[in-house]
C-alpha cells in the first residue's frame, strides 16, 4: 500500500471523497467501494493519526485535524495531476479541475474573464465556491479550495497572499424610494430606518455604511429584503425594494437609465480584495493567479497603502 508522510494514500483519498460528497454512501459510489469500506478506511486513518478527523454529521464535516489531512490530500492530487500533464498523460486523466472560492460581486463583474483566459491556454475547468469575501478564507483553511478571492490580508497557513485592488461600493436607491423615505430630513437620521436590500445574513456592508453615516444609531430594526445573487441584488435596488450598497460598475447602467440615484456622493465603501492560494508549484494555479491579477488590475481600484477602509 502506498503511503506518504506515514499516511496511506487510499485512506487519505477516501477521507477527501467523504468530505466532498457529504456522506459515506456517496463517497462509496464515487470510489466504487462499499460504504462499509469507506467507514473502515477513515476509522483506520483516525487510528493511525490518533485524532478524530471527521464529524459523522449530515453532511459529514472535517475536524480541525481533518482539515489538515484534507488539504494534504488535495495538494497531493494537484501534484499528481501536474506530473501527469508534464509526461503527457493529461488526455487520459481529463482536464485539470481547480476549486476556487470567490465572492459574488467579483464573480458577477470582473472574475470570469480571468477564468476564460486561463482555459484558453490550458486544459482546465473550475469548481467555483461562492461566498462572502469575509468568509472565503475559511474554505481555504478547510482545504475545500486551492485559492480564493478574500478580504483578508493575513495568509491562511500554507498559503501566499497578494493584493488585487479595491472594489468600491456606494449607497443607491431609486429616485422614487428616496422621495418617499429620505426627503423629510437629514440622510443620517432617515436612512437607518429605511427599508434595506441585503445580500444574505453574512452581508454587513449596509450596516457598516450606516455605522459610519450615523455613529451610535441602532441599525438592526429596519425592514430587510434578502437577495442572495449579485445581479439580482442590483436589480432589486433598482426595482425600489430598498436602498443598498452596489458596486460602482454594476450601478452605472442603472444610473444612466435614471433607475438609480446615489444617496451620499462623499461616502463610498472600499472593500480591499486579495488573492490567496496554496504555496504549491502548480503551473495551472500559477497561470490562473497571473490571469486574476491582470483582470483585477483592469477592473478594480489600485490597492491602497496603509489601513484599508472607505474613502
Amino acid at each position: 500500500m502506498m503511503t506518504t508522510a506515514g499516511l496511506p494514500l487510499d485512506q487519505v483519498r477516501t477521507l477527501l471523497a467523504a468530505v466532498d460528497e457529504g456522506t459515506f454512501e456517496a463517497a462509496a459510489a464515487r470510489l466504487h467501494v462499499t460504504p462499509s469500506a469507506v467507514s473502515q478506511r477513515i476509522k483506520a486513518l483516525e487510528q493511525r493519526t490518533g485524532r478524530v478527523l471527521l464529524l459523522r454529521s449530515k453532511p459529514v464535516r472535517p475536524t480541525a485535524s481533518g482539515e489538515v489531512v484534507v488539504r494534504f490530500g488535495r495538494q497531493l492530487a494537484r501534484l499528481e495531476q501536474d506530473a501527469a500533464a508534464e509526461i503527457g498523460l493529461t488526455g487520459a486523466a481529463g482536464p485539470t479541475t481547480l476549486p476556487i472560492a470567490v465572492n459574488a460581486d467579483s464573480l458577477a463583474t470582473w472574475f470570469l474573464p480571468a477564468l476564460a483566459e486561463t482555459a484558453r491556454s490550458l486544459d482546465v475547468c473550475f469548481d467555483l465556491h461562492r461566498d462572502d469575501q469575509d468568509h472565503t478564507a475559511l474554505l481555504l483553511r478547510q482545504g475545500r479550495v486551492m485559492a480564493a478571492v478574500t478580504s483578508s490580508p493575513e495568509p491562511v497557513q500554507g498559503c501566499s497572499v497578494r493584493p488585487l485592488g479595491r472594489m468600491t461600493y456606494r449607497a443607491y436607491a431609486t429616485p422614487a424610494f428616496a422621495a418617499r423615505h429620505l426627503a423629510d430630513g437629514p440622510l443620517a437620521e432617515l436612512l437607518p430606518a429605511a427599508p434595506m436590500v441585503v445580500f444574505d445574513r453574512k452581508d454587513d456592508i449596509q450596516d457598516a455604511f450606516l455605522r459610519r453615516l450615523a455613529p451610535g444609531r441602532a441599525t438592526g430594526g429596519q425592514p430587510r429584503t434578502y437577495v442572495p445573487a449579485s445581479e439580482s441584488f442590483a436589480a432589486a435596488v433598482a426595482a425600489g425594494l430598498g436602498w443598498g450598497m452596489v458596486p460602482e460598475g454594476q450601478a452605472e447602467p442603472h444610473c444612466r437609465a435614471g433607475a438609480l440615484a446615489e444617496l451620499a456622493a462623499d461616502q463610498a465603501m472600499d472593500v480591499p480584495l486579495y488573492w490567496q492560494q496554496w504555496k504549491l508549484d502548480s503551473p495551472p494555479l500559477a497561470a490562473l493567479a497571473a490571469a486574476v491579477s491582470r483582470a483585477a488590475a483592469t477592473a478594480l481600484a489600485p490597492p491602497r497603502r496603509g489601513r484599508a477602509g472607505g474613502s
